[in-house]
């Protein structure tokens, strides 16, 4: 499933104005692939409008580019209550009725809450919508239920009708988790091939509020994990660790725990420095007001890197974009890893992709030149 958004949330009314050629080379290029090359079977219209037209009713987006330009086989589903937001909130269509009809003539297939099941009926009798389109918003939805064999008969007969608690946390599973977290990661840089560690590497200084935490790492919406791998438990499998937060958690308001950092750095063999964000900085219904690194998060990499007397590496946990321009230039920073929110296996994938058992992702530019 694609959620189509905007960058970051800022309620129901943003109105995100974009170019079409800004549309066509940035913006919609992540969701097309997912379309064209992945083939999803689904994707979300979201709350917001772009360019004074919401998501959901926008026949350009879902219509003609989603479903046309891009073929998407499968169905359109708004995100839970979108539809009832661009007519109780953002006033877009005059009655629920026109709502109801607007979305669905604009390509929308499934709603996400009450409002078309309570007012689509009522738009087909008042002539604002043919039941050819509700036939057509039907059939897309249907199909996919069709190749999920929904229609193939008595449920626990089919080849997962009869899951359970021994088909939860196997091992296969699990290496699954380890598996996607290890592809997960990106090597943003490797000055003078800092990485991987070697076994020479006998003691790690593990330092930063996200060294060794657990719910951060799974971010929104997942389920209950089987367990977690915190960094500093993937990496104890390769070296001796010490460990020092630096900060109290990532909002990291004060400097007064930094000196037990430089001195843990400047004693160990290589130093890991793992900070970011977490769902406390950016969540759903939360903005982030910059893209720095929160609090004294900087200064405290600077000065753990000056102090640390093997290399350092910087591992950043978040989901948006971090400015780590100062880390980039900084000689005495070797690596930088971004890992996301990587999961119940994150830990070790990390440890893994330090030491060269797994190898990361690489991060490659693309510029795109507008004339505006």
């Amino acid at each position: 499933m694609i959620l189509i958004i905007g960058m970051e949330w800022i309620g129901f009314h943003f109105n995100a104005r974009v170019s079409k050629q800004d549309l066509e080379d940035t913006f919609n290029v992540p969701f097309k692939s997912c379309v064209v090359e992945g083939k999803v079977a689904s994707v979300m219209c979201s709350y917001n409008q772009v360019n004074g037209k919401p998501t959901c009713a926008d026949p350009y987006l879902l219509k003609n580019t989603i479903r046309g330009d891009w073929r998407l086989n499968g169905y359109i589903v708004s995100d839970c209550d979108s539809v009832g937001v661009l007519y109780e909130n953002q006033h877009y269509t005059a009655t629920p009725e026109e709502a109801a009809a607007a979305t669905i003539r604009a390509g929308l297939d499934l709603d996400c809450g009450p409002f078309l099941a309570i007012h689509t009926e009522n738009a087909v009798k008042g002539g604002l919508l043919n039941e050819e389109d509700v036939n057509m918003a039907l059939a897309n939805t249907i199909t996919v239920q069709m190749r999920l064999g929904l229609f193939d008969g008595e449920p626990s007969a089919q080849p997962f009708g009869n899951l359970g608690p021994r088909d939860v946390c196997t091992p296969a599973h699990q290496q699954l988790a380890l598996q996607a977290a290890h592809q997960g990661i990106v090597l943003l840089q490797n000055r003078g091939r800092t990485l991987p560690l070697s076994r020479t590497h006998r003691t790690v200084a593990v330092i930063g509020p996200n060294a060794d935490v657990t719910e951060t790492m799974i971010g929104n919406y997942a389920g209950v994990p089987c367990g977690y791998t915190t960094p500093l438990q993937g990496i104890s499998r390769y070296a001796k660790t010490t460990h020092q937060s630096g900060c109290i958690d990532v909002a990291c308001n004060g400097n007064q725990q930094f000196g037990m950092a430089e001195a843990a750095a400047s004693q160990a063999d290589a130093t890991v420095l793992v900070m970011g964000l977490d769902q406390s900085i950016e969540a759903e219904f939360r903005d982030r007001q910059e893209l720095l690194l929160p609090g004294y998060q900087q200064e405290l990499i600077s000065r753990v890197a000056m102090a640390s007397r093997g290399p350092t590496i910087l591992v950043l946990m978040s989901g948006g974009p971090v400015d780590v321009l100062f880390a980039k230039n900084d000689p005495r920073i070797g690596a930088i890893l971004w890992a996301g929110y990587p999961g119940q296996a994150g830990g070790a994938a990390i440890a893994d992709v330090l030491f060269g058992t797994a190898n990361p992702g690489i991060f490659f530019v693309r510029y795109n030149i507008s004339p505006d």
